[in-house]
């Protein structure tokens, strides 16, 4: 994998945090069962396969479709609209093997093109988040002497309701290049 510039991350139910992406899916999941569970919690087992549906039908801005459509090429039908289409199907049942080869052949590609679109949206949505994010970040510069606080990212694990997330005041000694900074 090395040698095609792939690099393997390894995501399992055990270890979500390596996959922002499942951390949302299962966001998005949790909201769906805690809409439909209401008062009763314990029955949010039998809603589950529900909320699947749910979520695998809903459109999803950032692939530019839904994940049915990503995994099966066709966009989710009721069974009312099956009934309709099983008529048509009827009436061309008789096909030519060769005929329905090439268009299953079609049908394929038309996958992987849908789902490379599906990548590239995905793609673009990432940029627009990270330029919205990095717009809102400040350039900060710091000096030698200059007196700072420094904020402690790990006491909002175990917060303390009264106790403040900053320490210091801390005086610059040295600015190393990319914005890494030396406290005395």
């Amino acid at each position: 994998m090395s040698k095609y510039g792939v690099t393997h991350r390894l995501a399992t139910a055990y270890h979500p945090q390596t996959s922002g992406q499942v951390e949302v899916s299962n966001r998005g999941l949790k909201r769906i069962l805690e809409r439909t569970v209401g008062e009763n919690r314990a029955s949010w087992s039998d809603k589950l396969d529900d909320a699947l549906w749910a979520f695998c039908t809903a459109f999803k801005t950032p692939i530019g479709c839904t994940p049915y459509k990503l995994v099966y090429g066709k966009s989710c039908h009721l069974p009312i609209e099956l009934e309709h289409k099983i008529y048509w199907a009827l009436k061309h049942a008789n096909f030519d093997p060769k005929t329905t080869g090439d268009h299953r052949k079609l049908q394929l590609n038309e996958l992987n093109e849908l789902r490379d679109q599906a990548y590239e949206n995905s793609l673009i949505y990432k940029e627009r988040t990270k330029k919205l994010h990095d717009s809102k970040i400040k350039n900060r510069i710091f000096n030698v002497d200059d007196r700072v606080l420094l904020f402690n990212s790990r006491l909002k694990i175990f917060s303390r309701k009264l106790k403040t997330r900053w320490s210091g005041p801390f005086t610059i000694t040295k600015v190393f290049p990319y914005g890494t900074i030396k406290l005395s």
